[in-house]
């Protein structure tokens, strides 16, 4: 017959001849301290791994927005090639003042991409455009990133995120020159593109989900600053981590963080710090200057 030991552990002998220790009630168990210090360490794992996966997660939906810029771009050199050289149209244009559609730089026909962003329910104007043929695939003009809702024309938001959230710079074959209009200086044909050269003239750019309406992003050019007032005409995005996606005419595609926050006020706001400054002028130095006056 066994004894007990001095820990108070009894010792068993089943049928069969093997020996078992069978702890009393009690002595194995977690303390309630034990069990805190394991729930707190838990705790500070979670706080410092949560963070890095919502970098890795928004660094995932940055390289899926810049692979959409590098199809659509890729789509406007195809447009160029099946066109002489001729850059696809961009007159889809909205007044800054009136926020309607321009009276002579816009068009319906003859642009990459119609349609109001905030008001389109389907992607029905993105099929409309003059670069759908090259790449059937509307997600492309989307941002990952963008979570924005579209709305109604009474400004009721729906639950349902927007068909695009990228536009195409002024300097890419935008409003003609008419006799009563001129607008900002623009490149109609590839071939001619040399000031600034095709690395740095940006073609997309990500939106402020804001501050988008048509599909021209407009920002005064070099030159413009004799005779106007410089303010954003629109607003770039800043939801990858501060930073935007941008296009470039020869095919690249890049990520710039901005120096100051993009946060949109109105239409038309004019940068706010010396940081906002930077940022303007930055984007500012990559569309066409203005060479007439």
């Amino acid at each position: 017959m066994l004894g007990r030991s001095r820990n108070h552990r009894e010792w068993v002998q089943p049928q069969g001849g093997s020996i078992r220790l069978r702890p009393q009630p009690g002595q194995w168990g977690f303390t309630l301290i034990e069990l805190l210090v394991v729930v707190a360490v838990i705790a500070v794992l979670i706080g410092l791994l949560l963070p890095a996966l919502g970098r890795s997660k928004e660094e995932a939906r940055g390289i899926a927005c810049r692979n959409h810029l590098k199809q659509l771009q890729l789509c406007v050199h195809l447009y160029a090639v099946d066109h002489a050289d001729v850059l696809p149209p961009n007159n889809y244009v909205y007044n800054l003042q009136t926020e309607s559609p321009d009276p002579v730089a816009f068009s319906t026909n003859m642009t990459w991409c119609p349609g109001n962003t905030r008001l389109d329910l389907t992607t029905a104007n993105i099929e409309r455009g003059l670069l759908f043929p090259y790449n059937r695939s509307a997600a492309i003009y989307h941002c990952p990133s963008d979570r924005s809702y579209v709305e109604t024309e009474e400004g009721r938001r729906l639950r349902r995120l927007r068909t695009r959230s990228y536009n195409m710079s002024q300097a890419i074959n935008g409003a003609p020159v008419e006799e009563d209009f001129y607008g900002p200086p623009s490149f109609q044909k590839e071939s001619h593109i040399d000031r600034p050269g095709p690395s740095e003239l940006f073609v997309f750019i990500d939106v402020h989900e804001d501050g988008i309406l048509d599909s021209l992003f407009g920002i005064p050019p070099p030159g413009w600053e004799r005779f106007m007032d410089l303010t954003w005409w629109d607003l770039p995005a800043g939801r990858h981590n501060q930073g935007a996606s941008l296009s470039f005419a020869d095919g690249h595609v890049e990520r710039w963080r901005w120096a100051a926050p993009k946060i949109f006020r109105e239409l038309g706001q004019a940068p706010d710090s010396p940081a906002e400054w930077r940022d303007f002028e930055r984007l500012r130095a990559r569309v066409k200057p203005e060479t007439r006056f």
